[in-house]
Formats: C-alpha cells, structure tokens, sequence
C-alpha cells in the first residue's frame, strides 16, 4: 500500500466482503459484482435500490469497521430517489457513494456505447445529492468518451462540492495527468478492471500521478469465476472424488473460521467509531 492512495476492493456478496476484509479495510460495494451475484445479470440497470441499501446494512453490520464505499449507479434515475437512497446509506453508515452521469440503459464504464446526461441535468442530480447527505463522502464520476467533453465535465465536476472526482474508463497515464490538471486540488479516483480500458498501474505509480484512491472493482468476483470453474472441472475429472485438502486450503473448519468473525458478538467495540474516508 503507497502511502496516500487509499486501496477500496470491489465485492459482490457477504462472503467475497469476509475474505476481502481479512486483507484491506476499505470495501467498494461493485454494481457489476453486485448485478452478477445478485441477479445473475450485467450492470446494464437492473439494480433496484432496496436491493443494494439492504445489501450495504448486513456489509455494515458484519464489517463495523470497514469503509464502505457504494456504487448507486445515476442514483437510480430520479433526483428525489437518489437523495432519499442517500439518507438511507447515510444512516446505515456507509463510508461514501459513487454517483454517475449515465443515461439508461447504462453499461459498465470499461465497454463501449456509453451514454451521458446532458450536463446540466446531471450537476442538478448532483446539487441536491450533495444538499442532502451530512457526512457522506460523494464521488462525482462522469463517463463521457469524447476527448473534449471529458476535460470539460471533470473541470465542471471539481468546481462542485463533491468530495472526489472520478472519469471512468480512463485510456493511459496521460489522461491521469489530463484529468488532474483540470480538477486542481480535488482528490481524484481511479477505477481499474481486469480487461478494461484503464492501465494496470500500481499504488505507488498512482500515487506519482496525482490519484488519491484507487478501487479494485472486481478482483474478487473474477476470481470467484476462474477458482468454481476450475473446483468443478477438477471434481468432474476425478469422477466427483473430492480433492485432498492440502497446506493452505480451505475446507469446513477454514470457512467457519471466517464466517465466525462477523457475528457481532466477536466485533471489539472499538470499531464501533468508523473514521472519515481518507481522501
């Protein structure tokens, strides 16, 4: 970890959550991990906003000390519900919210055929998000493609209240210097996905670069497909003979072990205080 760059990593269930806590303590709540675990669909909006508000309050119940930073999509169409999807993280404890300037369908920020809100309609949406959370760190993100219009909406976003500024679907480390050199002293976020468009860079290069948070979108849901694949070709291949449980791997006692750690009971009162999301 660079000192400076806060790392969040992307899960898509409880379980993903367990073992991505053992590691980092920041949690990025993905809306592609979340439409696959959840609905068994692609983030093109199938999200219904109870949906995720009631997903976040049993990450924020299990993981007391953990960030949580939401994905909450356009904040699900209409300005009134995005405010109000606001309030409800709010209370729950979330650390801080991801809000886009998609037009729907939406589509993941790595693939192509996004569409954008006139700006304009998007800075209203934000406005009154910003209004009305207390606490809650807001991410202003934006998916324009266009050269041009990426300089001009990320500039538009820094001279707002949002707290971090995020263009998805970044192309190259000039763009990284692009970005920055437009949004001033805002902190800047940067999204990487396996086989996306952005650049695998590290978090000391990030954080030579200018970036202040890095999210992981879906190292643990990509993982989660090679390893069941893998498990399952394995267990066919041997006729359904279970493979021996060797140095490191997990079996029932492993797996309670972890489970165990987030009934309440085992939680050190301590982390009941969560500490902002350093920015």
């Amino acid at each position: 970890m660079s000192e400076g760059v806060t790392p969040l990593i992307g899960v898509f269930d409880m379980f993903s959550a367990s073992v991505a806590a053992q590691h980092y303590n920041g949690l990025f709540v993905s809306g592609f991990g979340f439409a696959a675990s959840y609905y068994g669909l692609p983030d093109i909006g199938f999200i219904a906003w109870p949906d995720m508000v009631a997903f976040v309050q049993r990450l924020r119940l299990a993981f007391p000390g953990q960030h949580l930073l939401v994905d909450i999509d356009d904040g699900y169409v209409d300005p009134e519900v995005a405010c109000h999807v606001i309030e409800q993280l709010e209370m729950i404890g979330a650390s801080g919210v991801i809000l886009e300037d998609q037009q729907r369908p939406r589509r993941c920020g790595h693939v192509d055929g996004k569409r954008i809100l006139p700006l304009p309609e998007y800075l209203e949406k934000l406005d009154l998000v910003l209004r009305t959370r207390q606490d809650l760190v807001v991410v202003a993100r934006t998916d324009a493609t266009d050269e041009e219009e990426i300089l001009v909406r990320a500039a538009a976003l820094a001279e707002t209240d949002a707290d971090v500024i995020l263009v998805d679907g970044v192309r190259s480390v000039d763009w990284i210097h692009r970005v920055r050199s437009v949004i001033g002293g805002k902190p800047l976020l940067f999204n990487q996905i396996a086989g996306g468009k952005s650049p695998r860079i590290s978090l000391p290069e990030l954080a030579e670069f200018g970036v202040n948070v890095a999210i992981y979108s879906t190292p643990c849901l990509f993982a989660a497909q090679t390893a069941m694949d893998e498990a399952l070709l394995r267990l066919k291949s041997d006729n359904g003979r279970l493979p021996e449980i060797t140095a490191g791997g997990v079996g029932v006692k492993e797996s309670l072990a972890l489970l165990e750690r987030n009934i309440s009971r085992n939680h050190p009162k301590k982390n009941k205080e969560l500490a902002d999301l350093p920015v």
